[in-house]
């Protein structure tokens, strides 16, 4: 049976916090989670347990995320040696629907119309608040937060994966609210 591990990351810090977009590796995690098709389970790890994540993604015969490889994987490139997108094999849902549309979509233009109205339940600045209270209280329900969010996101993100894998398409809203269909082939990745 392939092992597909659908991932996604939060961070602690924003891209106004370490000077932009392109310092990814200095945001720090503060919850990542994966699904493995494998175990057919959910996996939380904090920042201190990086080494394990990364070594789940690259033992995967798939990892599907979004945005993963233009984002996740330098949040966690500084706690490996190895370019974790050169041990891994991987799907970016986000990347491979950007390439074919000329532009870049986020999870909830996709993942509204595809699944019928189920979207992602709250958003990355969400967290980063969870994250600042959590780091002033050390309230463990921050943490919790942070992961559940992250958890949805990652089933989100299953779902679109194993719709499009099914049907061999996903739809997505335009600017004009408009719903269009992308033809996706996703069946061997």
């Amino acid at each position: 049976m392939k092992n597909i591990v659908y991932f996604d990351l939060e961070t602690r810090r924003s891209a106004s916090e370490v000077g932009g977009w392109h310092e990814t590796a200095q945001m720090g995690m503060s919850v990542g989670v994966t699904f493995s098709t494998a175990a057919s389970a959910y996996s939380i790890y904090t920042e201190d347990q990086a080494e394990q994540l990364i070594e789940q993604l690259k033992l995967a015969d798939l990892v599907v995320g979004y945005n993963h490889l233009g984002f996740d994987y330098g949040v966690l490139q500084p706690f490996t040696f190895w370019t974790i997108s050169e041990i891994t094999h991987n799907l970016d849902l986000c990347l491979y629907l950007s390439d074919r549309l000329g532009h870049r979509l986020k999870l909830d233009s996709v993942a509204r119309p595809t699944l019928g109205g189920h979207s992602k339940t709250a958003d990355g600045t969400d967290a980063l608040k969870w994250w600042a209270q959590y780091e002033k209280t050390k309230d463990v329900q921050c943490l919790l937060d942070i992961a559940k969010y992250c958890c949805y996101d990652v089933k989100v993100t299953m779902a679109v994966h194993q719709f499009g894998v099914r049907n061999g398409y996903v739809l997505y809203e335009n600017k004009n609210g408009r719903e269009i269909k992308i033809e996706v082939d996703w069946k061997d990745d």
